[in-house]
């Protein structure tokens, strides 16, 4: 557990974000938590950061949490935050398709959904409301979740930048078949959809998420759960 230097809540040290000095005393993002030395974390929005930042908030938290150390506080750091988290699930998303857990193609992700395979489901910012729907409802077919809220996650970015990440040609859907693997996917754009706040995510998520919704949670916890309401 770690506790927000802002707002003082504490949460799980993988929902928070870490800040770390650099050699030359400038305060930079550390989303994954590696840089050495003391850290602060934080767990607010951008908004809520640029506030603190504004009204100096921002740097007596963080003159407390780096001990009185001279220190720099960039005026884009919440910019760079915001950049590195996208990296960051970005990044994740290509490991995964990389270790065979990811899918693409509207006819394949479909495929699964309908067999009960689909783990999770994204779609680029500027995919086509039609298309992200179909492979909605397959999905909720498949899982037996027929007239839930269950569907897919418009991701704050385009299809270009989506494409690119995943080093394949024009990637407008993405879908999952790994539970584990959309468990890291669901913690790395959790941090990142939180941080830059609902304003600048093209669309909302699934209804029982608090951000990356397109992640089927614990299987097990949702069997309980689906057990539970029947």
């Amino acid at each position: 557990m770690r506790t927000c230097i802002l707002s003082r809540d504490e949460s799980p040290r993988e929902g928070l974000i870490r800040l770390a000095l650099s050699p030359d005393g400038e305060v930079l993002p550390d989303v994954r938590a590696k840089a050495p030395g003391r850290g602060a974390w934080i767990g607010v929005t951008r908004s809520e950061l640029e506030t603190a930042q504004a009204k100096g908030k921002l740097k007596g938290a963080l003159a407390r949490a780096f001990k009185g150390a001279a220190m720099t506080i960039p005026e884009d750091l919440g910019a760079r935050i915001a950049a590195a988290l996208e990296r960051s699930a970005l990044d994740r998303l290509g490991l995964e398709s990389r270790a065979g857990h990811l899918l693409t193609g509207s006819e394949r992700i479909e495929t699964a959904a309908r067999q009960g395979k689909l783990r999770a489901l994204y779609h680029a910012a500027d995919a086509g409301s039609d298309g992200s729907g179909k492979l909605a409802q397959a999905w909720r077919v498949g899982s037996e979740r027929e007239g839930s809220g269950l569907r897919g996650l418009a991701l704050p970015v385009s299809r270009t930048i989506l494409s690119l990440a995943l080093g394949r040609e024009n990637v407008v859907h993405a879908g999952l078949t790994d539970a584990q693997a959309a468990r890291r996917v669901s913690e790395a754009l959790d941090r990142w959809l939180h941080f830059i706040g609902p304003d600048r995510v093209s669309a909302p998520c699934e209804k029982q998420s608090q951000g990356a919704s397109a992640l089927e949670a614990s299987d097990a916890a949702e069997d309980e759960k689906n057990e539970g309401n029947k």
